[in-house]
């Protein structure tokens, strides 16, 4: 019995050493030194070493490789000791049924060194901004970035809820890529599609119950979630993170810059919005207030100086609240006095560095680089702002005023915080404080209550103010927003079209008259680039603004240079205006030059 019982012991075998889920077949983890596949092939079999093993292209069985290697007598090689060469992943690939290879490019593309992904961007200048900030964390953690949609694994919409119209173009983009999605299910290559942004705010069930289509969604704070909500999503479940936050800023990301030809780039100085205004659903979208500190604004302009880029936009949905509270001697500094006839429906927050402070700084790191920003509110404009701006040559003569509407009762509803008479004040104050100014606003056609003597005050506000640039939309009602709540959007739709195709007409009646007194005038132009229509023109955007179109042709160098020179993306040059339109001036290249030397010679 005793011997018997031995012998059953000896037949018996081990259990395996415990395996993590998928894990690598030993033949291809232990194989090392010349020929072994490398630590990046072992990670890329990974995920499809069943599928081998069931082509019969691995051993199974967690003793396989060491009997193989182990002849008569030997003992077996001890973990971490060199092994003979094994076979790499090309021996496998050669060997391996085609349709063994196809299948198993999917689960490969579970790894980001593989995944493609593809960015659209919708809507703001901030939407752009979030698209380079959720680049950066994706390549950050090792996925790789196509222009082109059919070679993307994943596709990734940051988009943009201000507007029904810019909701319904992301319905539509996704019906397109619904059939692409098909396409690629049946060739056994997974499509993962992602909402970012603002419309993912909104609308998170719709968007993941709708079509079963999408398959993460993340919010404005939520996109340092990214890698992990698109591992959710390989695994065949859909994924979701829209939380706000209180002190999301990105501030230690440096967005990856995509603008055309690197002569431009936005940096956002702060998030979100606490003006509560009836008709506006950012502070549901992007959440509270809250600013970055100066010193990595600092750090991220002073890179982009460093390659290259002469002109940066500061943005941030209400930009010139600006309060930087990380320096704990500014925190008790007191509260900014508003604009005259201005209020807020919040009471004024004290401390903090404020938006005159940074933009002085800002404006120190490079004399060669434009310094704009973008969105402000009316009621933040206090004198040393505007003096600042009058001072300093490199912070463009550019403002952007968002009215909204010419009507005081309309304001009102609106809460916007001021009177017809309050913003007119406002900006004869700006254009006496900065000479040849340019202004440039937004305008609501047919919101709530608007009557027919609302609109023509509307009307007559642009005539008076005669903007260069215009921003100007019909109402969309926003859900979750105090006009939603307590009033009724009771402007029929063709009134509202019929409204805002009035004021297009008179802003750009009034834009042309603007512009056309710039006629005969040098400006000073950023070249942009080539023009759209035609390639034998450059493009570029003067102090205001405005489009500049003129020749691309050989010219004089203003620093002295005999010999002649064409100018390039990221060169100013001095363009005489010969023509203007309501939206773009023309005229004729005179030379090469700097800010600092346009400016010393005015």
């Amino acid at each position: 019995r005793a011997a018997a019982a031995g012998r059953l012991r000896r037949r018996t075998p081990s259990p395996p050493p415990p395996q993590p889920p998928h894990g690598p077949s030993p033949s291809v983890t232990a194989a090392t030194g010349p020929g072994a596949a490398s630590p990046r092939d072992a990670a890329m079999l990974l995920p499809w070493g069943r599928t081998l093993r069931a082509a019969g292209l691995l051993r199974s069985g967690p003793g396989a490789t060491r009997r193989a290697r182990c002849g008569a007598g030997e003992r077996p090689v001890r973990r971490g000791a060199a092994l003979p060469a094994g076979p790499d992943l090309r021996h496998f690939l050669r060997r391996a049924p085609k349709q063994v290879v196809e299948e198993s490019r999917g689960r490969l593309l579970r790894h980001t060194a593989f995944v493609a992904v593809y960015l659209e961007t919708y809507g703001c200048q901030m939407n752009v901004n979030d698209t380079e900030i959720a680049w950066a964390i994706l390549q950050k953690s090792g996925y790789r970035r196509t222009k082109e949609l059919d070679e993307a694994d994943v596709v990734l919409l940051v988009t943009c809820s201000v507007r029904e119209k810019a909701e319904q173009a992301i319905w539509n983009r996704l019906q397109h890529l619904k059939a692409l999605k098909a396409r690629r299910q049946q060739a056994r290559l997974p499509l993962r599609i992602g909402i970012l942004g603002c419309m993912a705010e909104r609308l998170k069930e719709e968007i993941l119950h709708r079509e079963k289509l999408v398959d993460i969604v993340a919010g404005p704070d939520a996109y340092r979630d990214l890698p992990r909500l698109l591992a959710v999503a390989e695994s065949g479940q859909q994924a979701a993170n829209v939380l706000l936050s209180l002190d999301e800023t990105y501030a230690d990301i440096l967005p990856v810059q995509t603008s055309a030809a690197g002569t431009t780039a936005f940096v956002s100085i702060m998030r979100g919005c606490d003006n509560m205004c009836s008709y506006c659903i950012v502070p549901f979208t992007r959440g509270r207030e809250r600013s970055r500190p100066i010193a990595s604004i600092l750090q991220e302009v002073r890179m982009l100086s460093d390659q290259g880029v002469k002109e940066v936009t500061l943005l941030g949905q209400n930009v010139n609240s600006f309060r930087d509270m990380s320096e704990v001697q500014f925190q008790s500094a007191a509260a900014p006095v508003l604009s005259r006839g201005f209020s807020t429906v919040y009471k004024a927050k004290p401390g903090g560095l404020r938006f005159a402070h940074l933009l002085d700084q800002v404006s120190r790191i490079d004399p060669e680089m434009r310094i704009r920003f973008t969105s402000p509110h009316p009621k933040d404009f206090p004198d040393e702002v505007l003096q600042l701006i009058q001072e300093r040559h490199n912070i463009c003569k550019q403002l952007h005023l968002p009215a909204q509407s010419g009507s005081t009762r309309v304001l009102e509803a609106m809460r916007r915080g001021y009177t017809r008479e309050a913003y007119l004040e406002l900006v004869h104050h700006v254009r006496e404080s900065i000479p040849g100014v340019s202004l440039s606003s937004d305008f609501i056609a047919g919101f709530c209550g608007e009557t027919e003597e609302d609109h023509q005050q509307t009307v007559s506000l642009l005539r008076e103010v005669r903007y260069n640039v215009g921003f100007l939309f019909a109402y969309s009602m926003r859900q979750k927003t105090r006009a939603y709540h307590r009033l009724q959007d009771d402007v029929p739709a063709d009134v509202k079209q019929r409204r805002l195709e009035e004021l297009i007409t008179v802003f750009r009646e009034e834009a042309a008259r603007a512009n056309e007194a710039m006629v005969g005038q040098n400006q000073l132009v950023l070249v942009e680039g080539p023009s759209k229509r035609s390639p034998s023109e450059l493009c570029g955007r003067n102090d205001g603004n405005i489009k500049v179109i003129f020749p691309d042709a050989e010219t004089e160098d203003a620093a002295g240079c005999e010999a002649p020179v064409r100018a390039q993306p990221g060169d100013y040059v001095l363009v005489k205006v010969t023509s203007a339109s309501s939206q773009t001036l023309k005229g004729v290249l005179l030379c090469r030059t700097t800010l600092s030397r346009s400016a010393a010679s005015r």
